[in-house]
């Protein structure tokens, strides 16, 4: 065992995971600021967790946190189908190109760490100045909607295939974007979604715009998140932890989110992520992961027994 494994199984356990969980689980009910966006830089910095098993669990955990929020889009016919699976065919197959060149040509590099902390950080730094300028950035896409006509399609099934038909290739691009920077980071399957459907569809009615990033987000997130666990990036007693934590939290959070401060709440949520991010861009780790354990554990008797056969 690692002196690193020792520390932290002797500085941390159920209690301070399940309040991690706790914690993000209010801000998402609160914010609506995306698990992701905040459980990894906290299992990094605070918990001092490897960056790949806190970007692998971490997409596991996104996943089915965002299962049920798709469910209930799903009941109320807020997801259009087309748009999640040209989405899905630029990104899925992204995140398991990914996947091959980090498990690949990375995992045991001295670079490994320091990539996917860049990335973390780059993702966390545009998230964070998404939340801080949201107002303006709402008014920049109010504005890019009114210009044109906006006739709803969501009545009109016709129109919006041959909407969704027309921008085919952009929406595949930007999953397979999506695809790349999800894997690497597991930050950004919501906000930035939404941000270009929202400009590819401006017709589109938000809360169907939403409900299919949503969806979207559940099926990159868990094959990204599947793709991470069969290279044992996934630590399922403290997603278990994580969970039990965060998933009372989100419906506690979001019952009393009109009685608190939200505007503020939000504000300090993107600092923070900001400053994250510039941290974790300006000093990556760099270290190298630690070995995979080996299928066979040695005892030291006996490895000192098989040197001296050796020797002699």
């Amino acid at each position: 065992m690692h002196v690193y494994d020792i520390w932290h199984i002797s500085m941390f356990g159920p209690f301070e995971f399940i309040m991690a969980g706790v914690l993000v689980g209010f801000c998402v009910g609160i914010t609506g600021v995306g698990g992701g966006s905040l459980m990894t830089p906290i299992l990094i910095s605070l918990f001092r967790i490897e960056p790949h098993i806190a970007i692998g669990t971490d997409l596991l955990y996104a996943a089915i946190s965002k299962f049920c929020g798709s469910l209930v889009h799903a009941k109320k016919m807020n997801i259009v189908w087309p748009i999640v699976i040209w989405l899905a065919a630029g990104s899925i197959p992204a995140s398991f190109a990914t996947h091959w060149v980090l498990d690949n040509y990375l995992s045991q590099s001295a670079n490994y760490k320091m990539v996917l902390t860049m990335v973390l950080g780059f993702m966390l730094t545009l998230t964070g100045v998404s939340i801080i300028f949201r107002a303006q950035i709402e008014a920049l896409f109010n504005k890019i909607r009114s210009k044109d006509v906006l006739e709803d399609y969501s009545l009109d099934y016709e129109k919006e295939s041959l909407q969704i038909k027309s921008k085919r290739t952009y929406i595949i691009l930007m999953g397979i974007i999506l695809g790349v920077f999800v894997t690497l980071s597991s930050v950004g399957a919501g906000a930035f979604g939404i941000m270009a459907l929202v400009l590819m569809f401006p017709n589109l009615p938000m809360i169907r715009i939403i409900g299919s990033d949503v969806v979207h987000a559940v099926l990159l997130t868990f094959v990204a998140g599947i793709g991470h666990m069969t290279s044992g990036n996934v630590d399922f007693h403290l997603l278990g932890w994580l969970l039990c934590g965060s998933i009372p939290a989100i419906i506690v959070g979001t019952l009393i989110s009109s009685r608190l401060p939200e505007k503020l709440i939000r504000k300090i949520l993107g600092i923070t992520l900001f400053a994250l991010g510039l941290n974790f861009m300006i000093n990556p780790i760099k270290a190298k992961p630690a070995a995979k354990p080996a299928a066979a554990y040695v005892l030291p008797g006996a490895a000192i027994s098989a040197e001296k056969s050796v020797n002699v």
